[in-house]
C-alpha cells in the first residue's frame, strides 16, 4: 500500500469519488423526477372526474374509466393525424437512408479535391439551431409550390448531417479489403454498398432510424408553419389544436387522454423492441 493510500486510510479522508451505489441512487432520483409528468398524465387520463382538485393527485383513488379516451377520440381526427405523421416520419427516413448512405460512402471511401473541407462544411449544419433555418426554408418551400403539403414538411429533412457523419464513421471502420475483393469480382459501386457496407453498418443505420423517426414524430414548430389544412395536420399540431379547445373547458382528463393517444405508438414500439434499440445504440457508439 502506498504512503498516500495509507494516509487516506488513517485519516479517513474521502477521495471524492462517486461510489456505484451513490450513482445508482442519483440515477433513480433523476428517473423518478422525469417520470412525474408521465405518471400524472397516466393517472389523469383514466380519472372519471376530468376536472376539479382531484386532478392534481399522482395517486389514483378512483375506478379507472375510458370515458376520457372516448371523448378525446371523438373530438379530434387522431387516425388522420396519425397517418399524416407516419407518412412524414417514414417518408423522411426512406429518403434519408439513401442520401446519408451515398454521402457517407463518398466521404469515407472516395478521393476528391476538398473532401475534408466539404465534410467539415457539411457538419456545420449540426451547429445551427433549427429555428434559425425556418424563414429561409419556408421561403424556399413557398417558391417550390410545396406550401401546405406533406412534401413541404418533409423536404428540408431529406439530407442529414448527423446521419452522414454516423454512416461515414461506420463505413470507415469496415476493412477496405472486403470492398477490394468485391471489386475484383466485378461488383459495381452500388453492389458494394448494398452487399458489403450496409449489412456491416446495420447497427448505425438502425440507431439513426430510431433517432430520425422519434424526432420527426415529435416535430411541432415546422409543421405548424407549413400546414394550414386541417386534414394535413400531424399528431403534434392536431393535439395542439385539440388541446386549445379542451383547455377552455378545463377538461384535463381529456387532454391527458389525447396526449397519451399521441405518444402511445412510440411508447409501445419502445416497449416491444427496447432490447433491439439498446443494442443498436451500443453497437453504433452513440452515447
Amino acid at each position: 500500500m502506498s504512503a498516500a493510500s495509507m494516509s487516506h486510510a488513517s485519516t479517513g479522508v474521502s477521495t471524492g469519488e462517486i461510489t456505484p451505489k451513490l450513482g445508482y441512487a442519483a440515477t433513480l432520483l433523476i428517473a423518478a423526477l422525469w417520470m412525474v409528468p408521465f405518471l400524472w398524465m397516466l393517472v389523469a387520463a383514466f380519472n372519471p372526474e376530468s376536472v376539479g382538485a382531484g386532478m392534481a393527485s399522482l395517486v389514483p383513488s378512483y375506478i379507472p374509466t375510458l370515458a376520457n379516451f372516448r371523448e378525446a377520440w371523438a373530438s379530434a381526427d387522431f387516425p388522420r393525424y396519425g397517418l399524416n405523421t407516419a407518412i412524414i416520419s417514414l417518408g423522411i427516413l426512406a429518403v434519408q437512408i439513401v442520401t446519408i448512405t451515398l454521402a457517407g460512402y463518398a466521404f469515407a471511401r472516395l478521393e476528391f479535391p476538398g473532401r475534408t473541407v466539404c465534410f467539415y462544411l457539411f457538419l456545420l449544419q449540426l451547429m445551427l439551431a433549427p429555428v434559425v433555418l425556418i424563414v429561409p426554408n419556408l421561403t424556399t418551400i413557398a417558391k417550390l409550390g410545396l406550401y401546405d403539403s406533406l412534401l413541404g414538411v418533409m423536404a428540408p429533412y431529406f439530407a442529414s448531417a448527423f446521419g452522414t457523419f454516423l454512416m461515414r464513421q461506420a463505413f470507415r471502420a469496415i476493412p477496405r479489403e472486403l470492398e477490394d475483393a468485391a471489386l475484383i469480382d466485378g461488383a459495381s459501386v452500388f453492389q458494394r454498398i448494398g452487399f458489403i457496407y450496409l449489412p456491416l453498418a446495420k447497427p448505425s443505420l438502425v440507431a439513426f432510424s430510431i433517432v430520425s423517426v422519434t424526432a420527426h414524430w415529435n416535430e411541432f414548430l415546422w409543421p405548424l408553419m407549413v400546414i394550414n389544412s386541417p386534414d394535413l395536420r400531424p399528431l403534434t399540431v392536431g393535439l395542439a389544436s385539440f388541446t386549445r379547445g379542451a383547455e377552455g373547458a378545463q377538461a384535463w382528463g381529456v387532454i391527458a387522454a389525447g396526449t397519451l393517444l399521441v405518444s402511445a405508438p412510440l411508447l409501445i414500439a419502445f416497449a416491444l423492441f427496447q432490447r433491439a434499440f439498446v443494442n443498436s445504440f451500443v453497437s453504433s457508439g452513440i452515447k
